[in-house]
Formats: C-alpha cells, structure tokens, sequence
C-alpha cells in the first residue's frame, strides 16, 4: 500500500501546469470544413426533395446539437457513431444497386466502401482499447493507496463481478433485439452508475467515513478525491477546457458522415449516388479516422503520466504562481479592508504580506480569518 501521508489531491492549477507540457497539435482544417460540406450536403441536396422520415430528423438534430461538455461522454458518443456507421458499411446492409455490382463503377465503390469499413473498425478498435487501459489504469492506480491484504482483494472481486453483471446487462439488451442506440444509452448509465458511486464513498461523513478509513482502509486523501474529481469546476474541468474543443469537433464530424451515408443509402433506391458525394464522403471518412485516432493517441499519453496526487508544498506553490498578478493595497489608517480568497483542496497554503508606513507611535495591525464553507475563506484588516 503506497503512503498518502503529506499528499492532496491534484488541484486545476496543477493540471493546468501539467497540461502545459502537453501541447495538442490543431486537428487539420480539413475537418471543420468537411464537417460543413457533408452537413450541408446532407441537409440541402439529399432532403430537398425527399423529406426526410422521423428517424432521419432525428438523425439532423443530433447533428445540429452541440457535443456534451464532459470528455468520456464523447468518447462514448463517438465509439456510438462509428458503430453506426459499421452497421451501413456491412455488405448485407448496403443498397441493393451495390451488392449486385452490375459495372465497373459499383465494383470500385464497392471496393472503397471497403477500404472505408477497415478504418472505422481500426478506429474502433483503438477508441475501445484506449477506454479499457484507462480504465483498467485508474483502478490499479487507486488500489495502490489501498491495504495490500483481503480487504483488497474484495475490492477487486466485487469490482469485476459489478463489470460482469454490466456486460451481462448489455449482452442481453443486444440479444432481446436493442438498437445500437440503446446500447450506447445503457453503456452511458453504467459509467455514470460507476461516477454516483465514488461520489457516494468520497462524500461519506461521520461514522460512516471513520469506519471507510479505518475498517475498509480507504485513505482520506483518497475519498477527498473521488469526491472531487468529476466536480463541474473541479480538476477535471482544466481537461474539458484544454482538450475538449478538438474532441468536441471530432464528434460534430463523426454526426455528420453518419447523417450523410444514413441519407445516401435511404435514396439510393430512387437516385445514383453522384460522384461528388463518392469524393466528400471518402475524403470526409479519411480526415475523421486519421485524426480522430491521433486525438486518442495523445489523450492516452496525457492521462497515462497524469498523476492522482501532489504534496501540500506544490499545490500551495502553484497556487501562489497562479496569482503572480497581486495587487499593491493601501489600508489607510482606521479602515478595514476584506479580501476573498478561493482555497482548492485541504492543506492550501495562504501567504499575505504586510508593510507599515512609519509616521506615528503605537502602530496596530489586526487582522482575522474567517472560513465561510464550503469553499471561500475571507481575510479582514483593520
């Protein structure tokens, strides 16, 4: 069991001074321009004169709908997209004109749709063993500051019969005949069941805390993180504001192709797919597979050396260099003047410094803290 003695948890200033050594070069410009084209496509060419069923409106508003904040949550809106887009790309699943290829010209598209298949299920591929090694990775990272003993070993035994009964949960839903829609719907209600409960242990109190710390052996530090974590400004959000812009138009792009080909494979029976939409659509499925793959390629490297925990020094240092822009204030004598200060995580330092103007006998300086919880302290002078 490694020791938390003299350890918080990592703080937004820290990760923003983290993340600074870890740069995300701009996705291509390619993709908010194909995410454009192929939305517009969709939306103006293919439903000019065929309206569209209530299954593709759904399909455009989705595609209108700004992604979700959180940065899992679009990981999973992804992996749902190209498992949609999989679906359409199956032979068995393509319209009927390409399946009996009667030219030369079905059989290259034919031949590329192929192509195509490949890069989403290596994209899949590499989105599915990127969400098991994290998460794998930040459960052995926690049981790491856990006993070494059969307190343990119960913690992992009942983790991996919860991950079975939610895969057993899914393997049915998928049997019964659900949708990939639903599948996705109920994958996302388990993790966030996974969230409630760290929310729950790290939010215990009294005796209930005291037993999860002394009995169960779960450090403090530990419940003060997974408390905290997943806060909406909490550390995480540093992760959100820094990486999430290029994540989130990754997910635009994966709405639109799959708008796009669910439209094209719904008309083909009365119209001939168009060269130009052979060309936005390969170019479209190229630029989304090759940059959404090196988006989970850095994010993977980013979290992987990310680590759970800094000592009070540093989180106090950082703290003191995030507001290296103080300002000089003069208290003239007889007044009081307040200050609020915003304390991140337990064992914070607070450094202040006076300076007295020598002019009178008797100089008095008073001064108090007050703590106003949750999170705000204030500093009066007078």
């Amino acid at each position: 069991m490694v020791s938390t003695e003299g350890l918080v948890p990592i703080t937004r200033s820290f990760l923003a001074s983290y993340y600074d050594n870890y740069p995300f070069s701009p996705l291509s410009s390619d993709v908010s321009r194909l995410t454009d084209q192929i939305f517009a496509m969709a939306t103006t060419d293919l439903l000019k004169d065929s309206p569209p069923t209530q299954g593709e409106s759904l399909l455009v508003q989705e595609a209108e709908r700004q992604p979700p904040h959180k940065v899992d949550e679009n990981m999973w809106k992804n992996r749902e997209q190209i498992e949609e887009i999989l679906f359409m790309l199956e032979p068995t699943h393509w319209p009927r004109a390409f399946q009996q290829q009667s030219t030369v010209e079905d059989a290259e598209l034919v031949s590329l749709l192929g192509r195509l298949q490949e890069n989403f299920k290596s994209t899949l591929s590499t989105l599915e063993s990127f969400q098991a090694k994290n998460s794998e990775f930040v459960f052995n990272t926690v049981m790491t500051y856990m006993p070494q003993d059969f307190r343990g070993t119960i913690i992992r035994q009942q983790r991996d019969r919860s991950e079975r009964n939610k895969q057993a949960a899914i393997d049915a839903l998928i049997s019964s005949g659900g949708s990939i829609r639903d599948k996705y719907a109920l994958l996302w209600e388990q993790q966030m069941e996974r969230r409630r409960q760290l929310a729950e242990l790290g939010s215990a109190t009294g005796v209930y805390k005291t037993l999860m710390k002394y009995l169960v052996g779960v450090p403090e530090v530990l419940m003060d993180f997974i408390r905290q974590i997943n806060d909406d400004q909490g550390p995480m959000e540093e992760q959100r504001q820094r990486y999430g812009p290029p994540l989130y138009s990754l997910t635009k792009m994966a709405h639109s192709i799959r708008l796009l080909l669910s439209l094209l494979w719904g008309r083909l029976e009365t119209s001939k797919l168009q060269k130009n939409q052979v060309v936005i659509l390969e170019e479209a499925a190229d630029v989304y597979t090759s940059e959404f793959q090196r988006f989970i390629k850095f994010i993977g490297e980013v979290f992987t050396n990310s680590p759970f925990f800094i000592t009070a020094e540093d989180a106090g240092t950082l703290s003191i260099r995030k507001d290296d822009d103080y300002k000089e204030i003069s208290v003239p004598a007889g007044s009081a003047h307040e200050v609020s200060l915003t304390v991140e995580s337990v064992n914070s330092y607070i450094a202040w410094d006076f300076s007295l103007v020598q002019g009178k006998l008797n100089v008095v300086l008073r001064y108090k803290v007050d703590c106003i919880p949750p999170v705000v302290d204030s500093v009066s002078i007078d």
